[in-house]
């Protein structure tokens, strides 16, 4: 092989990023562009009267003003197509002229110039008849609470569970039983792009869009379906795009984008348009972490040993339904841990409410889960005296362990592996066969300051699960003569700055026994390849790798035959996995999982409240690094991103309001807000379903942050905040309750 795999090749895009000479979707300009905007609606629940569009309509400049009536299949979303493109009282759905949360959309502008559009939205008026809000999740659950997706009979979206062995008798057999109800916040993605495109008509009159997302297929469809259009009528092509974090899975301007070329090109106007959203309109307008209330019971021995866990998740999944379902599949799948726990009871409710709709976020349901389930094994360590690595390792799966759902962990375990590097780096020893801290934080000279030291772990799955069959398409093209000189790949793995397009031409070089600068990676496009799949679930690498080694191995065999060039087009197609049972919940979900474990030492100013991580060690197995210092950077930006999930990060809502529109009212971690001392223990034990036995990195790192952060708080000032962000406002709080 050439050697590529291992090694920390620049990143093929590292150039014209630095230089400016990139575009982003945000950057483009065509020839005879125009210029659209969207008029939101800004209130959470109303129903619209009527839309006046003439006094936009005569402004000079403005083109054309698009509403409902325009939209030949005015629905859309991810699991189920509950949401209008449009809102407004001529739409085709039932229902269509209601408008769910502050960021729906009542009609499009588009004009000569941007300031034109804006301008012409102005101009529409719109009357409205406003509804009762449900801005809660207990709002939502109440028997009374307004519907808000009629003809259903309640605001309860989606339902999970999982059923396993005999609960009540283990809890009865319990030496200790610990419960807690824990709250998990909305948090915004926060990519440095906002949502943009352009939309024209192609060579071939297709309906082309220029724009940012994370899986260009669904995109492709999601247009197709909404225009009434046959698939092969649209075209997406993916450019640079600046972040994606999950927050690009669900639709944004795609489909207003194609409604517009596709409108225009009735009225014979063939030109370009775009749309570029502020930073307050994106904040508005696109998805957000689900907030979770998760109340757990867990029994457990003298030992440490877990018998029994009960858990109600219930989720708050804004105004559609997006990924809310899939979401919550995850979070019950996390919320005991990385732990044999034989005994359990699990119930997930999902409600719709009128806020921001609720989307894929780094973690996909792990996070909230993951903290639920530290947090009950941290108390548990506490309670019976024990230590909380030592408590782990009386619990923590292996190779052959059962699954909550009933099937085995895929192979390839390392739970034990990444607590035993990070417990062995962070402040823990073992000895005499237990693990034991090795000391404790240094004091503090000012006494309000104070020290403390916790601990976590987790997991999460890499690819999509629960019955859907994983799969990866890509074409290869081999140029040459008695060698290889070029090797092209047509693909529609999306770079949103992770680093995958470098990472697949390692992999393609290392297939094809090829230098790496003989790779050539195309930008994704859907009219030039097959569908490689989303890039979430830390799935690209994974399945990309696995879906190039057979592809190059199809081409290498037409090489030998001396065809020249060789074109293949292949799809890797994962191993099966199962759907839950609708009793039980029992499945085979997943086909890997990745792990974590994170140590990490706060200050606590019990003054001002103030929670200051000094000190951080993350141990994750990747199973091989591919490229390893784009995994360092990986595993970097996950933490610093958790950290502000743990720590900052207030999204808040207010009767359906966004009350933190702007990176003044919400804050997200600077250069400021790293640790001091932080390290990264990279575990290089190979999966043996993954490629090169690669899993992914870019969620787990996530998981393990909120709760170790909790623990080391617990650790410094004795009490146990159920919450986050953990902002000086919460912590005070905490402490006086504590005090009261």
């Amino acid at each position: 092989m050439s050697g590529s795999i291992g090694k920390s090749f620049d990143r093929i895009d590292v150039r014209s990023k630095v230089t400016g000479e990139a575009k982003y979707t945000s950057d483009l300009t065509y020839p005879g562009q125009l210029h659209m905007k969207a008029l939101f609606a800004e209130r959470p629940h109303a129903r619209i009267l009527s839309i006046d569009t003439s006094g936009a309509e005569a402004l000079d400049d403005v083109v054309a003003v698009l509403t409902a009536k325009d939209v030949p299949v005015n629905e859309y979303g991810y699991i189920q197509p509950d949401q209008p493109v449009l809102c407004g009282p001529d739409s085709n759905n039932p229902y269509g002229d209601r408008v769910r949360f502050v960021g729906d959309q009542v009609a499009v502008v588009i004009a000569e110039t941007e300031e034109a559009a804006e301008k012409g939205c102005k101009a529409i008026e719109v009357e409205y008849e406003d509804l009762p809000v449900v801005g809660t999740i207990e709002e939502a659950l109440k028997p009374d609470s307004f519907v808000l997706h009629p003809p259903m009979e309640s605001n309860v979206m989606s339902t999970s569970r999982i059923i396993t062995g005999d609960v009540d008798k283990a809890f009865a057999e319990a030496d200790i039983i610990v419960e807690g109800e824990y709250r998990t916040p909305a948090q915004e993605h926060a990519y440095l792009e906002p949502e943009a495109g352009v939309s024209y008509i192609d060579e071939e009159g297709r309906i082309t869009l220029e724009v940012a997302g994370q899986w260009a297929h669904k995109d492709r469809m999601a247009v197709a379906h909404a225009l009434n259009l046959p698939e092969d009528q649209i075209r997406v092509i993916y450019p640079y795009i600046g972040g994606a974090f999950g927050g690009r899975e669900d639709n944004s301007v795609q489909i207003i984008l194609a409604l517009a070329a596709y409108k225009l090109k009735e009225r014979g106007i063939e030109r370009p348009v775009k749309i570029r959203w502020t930073r307050e309109e994106s904040i508005k307008g696109h998805g957000k972490r689900h907030p979770f209330i998760i109340r757990a019971k867990w029994g457990a021995k003298r030992d440490g040993t877990v018998v029994a866990a009960e858990s109600e998740l219930i989720s708050d999944g804004g105004a559609y339904a997006c990924t809310t379902a899939i979401v919550s599949k995850v979070a019950i799948l996390n919320v005991t841990g990385p732990y044999d726990v034989p005994n359990v009871r699990i119930n997930c409710t999902d409600v719709y409410t009128n806020n921001v709709p609720r989307a894929a976020f780094r973690g996909f349901g792990g996070p909230q889960g993951a903290f639920a389930a530290e947090m009950q094994m941290n108390k548990l360590a506490e309670a019976l005296g024990m230590d909380p690595v030592e408590i782990r390792f009386h619990n923590l799966i292996k190779d052959g362990s059962l699954q909550v759902v009933g099937a085995p962990w895929p192979p390839g375990v390392t739970a034990r592996e990444v607590v035993e590097a990070c417990a062995g780096a962070g402040g823990w020893k073992k000895e005499d066969g237990f693990w034991k801290r090795t000391g404790t934080p240094d004091e503090e000279r000012d006494p309000s300051i104070k020290r403390g030291l916790g601990f976590a772990c987790s997991h999460k799955n890499i690819g999509f699960s629960h019955g859907f069959r994983e799969n990866a398409a890509m074409t290869l093209e081999l140029h040459g003569g008695s060698t290889i000189e070029k090797a092209v790949l047509r693909h529609t793995a999306t770079e949103v700055g992770q680093g995958t397009h470098t990472a697949i031409g390692q992999m393609l070089a290392d297939a094809l026994d090829i230098p790496f600068d003989r790779v050539e990676i195309k930008r994704p496009d859907t009219s030039r390849s097959g569908d490689t799949g989303s890039v979430s679930a830390s799935r690209m690498t994974f399945m990309a790798g696995n879906a190039i080694r057979e592809t190059a191995d199809l081409a290498i065999g037409k090489w030998k035959e001396e065809e020249r060039p060789v074109i293949v087009a292949h799809k890797h197609l994962g191993l099966p996995t199962t759907g839950d049972d609708p009793e039980t919940g029992h499945c085979d979900p997943m086909i890997s999982y990745a792990y974590t474990a994170e140590a990490v030492e706060v200050q606590v100013d019990t003054v001002t409240g103030q929670v200051t991580i000094s000190n951080l060690v993350c141990a994750t197995d990747v199973g091989r690094a591919i490229n390893p210092l784009q995994v360092d950077a990986q595993v970097e930006g996950a933490l610093v991103q958790a950290a502000g999930y743990a720590l900052l990060e207030n999204f808040v809502e207010q009767d359906g309001y966004v009350k933190t529109p702007d990176f003044s009212t919400y804050l997200i971690p600077t250069v400021l807000d790293i640790p001091e001392k932080n390290k990264n223990i990279i575990l290089e034990i190979p999966d043996p379903r993954g490629p090169w036995g690669a899993t992914g990195v870019g969620e787990m790192p996530f998981l393990a942050m909120a709760p170790a952060v909790a623990a080391a708080v617990y650790d410094a000032t004795g009490v146990w905040i159920d919450k986050f962000p953990l902002t000086p406002e919460v912590v005070l709080d905490g402490l006086e309750e504590a005090e009261a």
